[in-house]
């Protein structure tokens, strides 16, 4: 049957298994608009106040499925709007198919209205892109690009579609398969599994350091077996947080700059260190010529460009975490470590570092989040902006699930979370989803308020609001003798009315007694929530290793 290209796009979509996408209308991309809506019954579009936001809730969406975000913006400021967003998920390896609109083919070069060259200007931070000129071969660049997107190490693909393509029609054969990620169903790394085995098998103190690439493989299952048989306790970066049950005693906390004590304890004393899905960033390592000196690695990755680039290891897996595992626990006998793990135990309950109030703010963020945790039982979905309160969420939540911390890692993006928090609410209405922010971070994404308020996405927004950008000032305070430039924000807002403004329910917690009856007011709702949480802007994250430093020797005090 003959479609107009905006049809073939609709039809691919859904045929790829897409049921919502997120994006903002524009002139280069109507035609497309116009099949959404003949198409509402079959795919969902949600309208965010933002395209970079539009990209995010892709993201979150990602993020809390496992399945391809999908988001949409035209031509110019729309596409540029949405760069971000890209090199956001390229840097976490989230898989995440963006579609932008153009200036007719004719047009391109000639400095049109609205038109930017988004192929050439994502390139460094898109897995693969494309521009479409030719409308016989936008379904297969489709189907391509979320082939691209969803195999290998993951990560976000655009689709480029000038306007003249998407009223061109065209032939369309659909091919009613969803596509699935390679299969590795010949293993390759026979000789590598059996070096890894042995490394075990000799080791008395092995410690387990997870990253990303377990959740992205779906390995919870794997992971949880191999630490039993290894007898090994367990760590994680931030993007591997829920991949292991964090109320399991041999969980140790994250690992790294504003890692645990416990986790730096196991670094320092381990023989072997096992490290999974994990690229070993500078945050993590901190002094990368001391970090392992002492202690053999064994790396497993499905990319192979990051074995070797940060950390030398001693064997070197490449491959796709579950299958890794899976070969680890066909191998491995069961190991008795005798007191390394109940040892390592002991020191996370004994070294957990707490937070003191002060007479003026006599509520903490450990407070909250604690409560928050006790609450939702460690099985909501939690997604974070940038900052001490990211930090905070990752030290004080313990995540019981995979895909039930979703945070911008490497790219460090405020303004991330609230459209990170749509996608995963849309993408999983059946999980409670509260983005934690801070009140910086916040005023970044607050227009997202109307999209909470125009949908009824049941988020609860949680502001930290201390009137400082937090994360930065205690750098200051560290660093720079106290000298807080840029770092005060003395926002005179009163969130409560900004939210009753967009017609969103709103709290306040500025006492202890304050904290559990509100969290579970807030829980109670199937609407949008809104949480201001007053608390100090002294308030540090704590343990802290300063950039570069030896990653074992954190400091407990500012």
């Amino acid at each position: 049957m003959k479609l107009k290209g905006a049809d073939i796009i609709v039809e691919t979509l859904i045929e790829m298994g897409t049921d919502v996408i997120f994006g903002y209308p524009g002139g280069s991309v109507l035609n497309i608009y116009d099949s959404l809506y003949k198409n509402s019954g079959r795919i969902r579009h949600v309208l965010t106040s933002h395209e970079q936001h539009a990209g995010h809730a892709a993201d979150g969406y990602a993020r809390a499925t496992g399945k391809v975000g999908v988001c949409l913006a035209t031509s110019g400021p729309g596409a540029t709007n949405l760069v971000t967003a890209l090199a956001n998920a390229n840097m976490d390896s989230i898989p995440l198919v963006a579609i932008t609109g153009n200036v007719e083919t004719k047009l391109i070069g000639l400095d049109s209205f609205q038109e930017v060259d988004i192929t050439g200007i994502t390139m460094p931070v898109t897995k693969h892109n494309f521009l479409v000129k030719d409308v016989s071969v936008l379904a297969d660049t489709i189907r391509k690009a979320f082939a691209i997107a969803n195999s290998g190490r993951r990560g976000p693909v655009l689709i480029d579609v000038p306007k003249d393509v998407t009223a061109a029609e065209c032939e369309y054969l659909p091919k009613n398969v969803g596509f699935k990620p390679k299969s590795q169903a010949d293993i390759h790394y026979k000789e590598q599994i059996k070096a890894a085995i042995d490394l075990i098998k000799n080791s008395n103190k092995p410690f387990i350091y997870t990253g990303g690439g377990v959740i992205s493989s779906g390995a919870g299952t794997e992971l949880a077996a191999f630490a039993r048989a290894a007898d090994a306790p367990v760590s994680s970066s931030l993007m591997g947080q829920g991949c292991f049950d964090q109320r399991d005693a041999r969980y140790l906390g994250m690992l790294g700059m504003h890692g645990t004590v416990a986790a730096s304890a196991a670094l320092q004393r381990c023989d072997l260190l096992i490290a999974l899905g994990t690229r070993f960033s500078d945050r993590v390592i901190g002094d990368a010529k001391i970090f392992s000196a002492h202690t053999k690695v064994i790396h497993a990755d499905i990319d192979p460009a990051e074995h070797g680039k940060n950390i030398l290891p001693d064997v070197e897996i490449i491959g796709d975490i579950k299958q890794v595992l899976a070969e680890l626990n066909k191998n491995i006998p069961q190991k008795n470590n005798g007191d390394w793990c109940p040892e390592l135990a002991e020191k996370r309950r004994e070294n957990h570092v707490h937070q003191i109030p002060s007479a003026d703010f006599p509520v903490t963020p450990q407070m909250i989040i604690e409560e928050l945790d006790r609450q939702t039982e460690g099985r909501a979905v939690v997604t974070t902006e940038v900052g001490q309160h990211q930090m905070w969420a990752s030290l004080y939540y313990e995540y019981r699930e995979p895909r039930g911390f979703i945070s911008s890692g490497g790219l460090g993006t405020m303004g991330f979370g609230l459209g990170a928090a749509i996608g995963a609410s849309i993408g999983r209405p059946e999980k409670k989803v509260i983005n934690i922010a801070g009140d910086g971070s916040f005023g970044m994404n607050m227009g997202e308020l109307l999209t909470l308020s125009r949908n009824q996405i049941p988020i609860i927004q949680l502001i930290m609001n201390n009137g400082v950008l937090g994360m930065v000032r205690q750098w200051q305070r560290l660093f720079y003798e106290q000298r807080y430039s840029g770092t005060i924000l003395g926002y005179p807002v009163d969130y409560g009315k900004l939210a009753e403004a967009f017609g969103i329910a709103a709290f306040v917690i500025e006492k202890p007694d304050d904290i559990a009856p509100v969290l579970k007011s807030a829980l109670s709702l199937s609407a949008p929530v809104l949480v201001d949480c007053r608390i100090s802007p002294d308030m540090n994250v704590l343990p802290m290793v300063p950039a570069g430093r030896d990653i074992t020797k954190p400091l407990l005090e500012l």
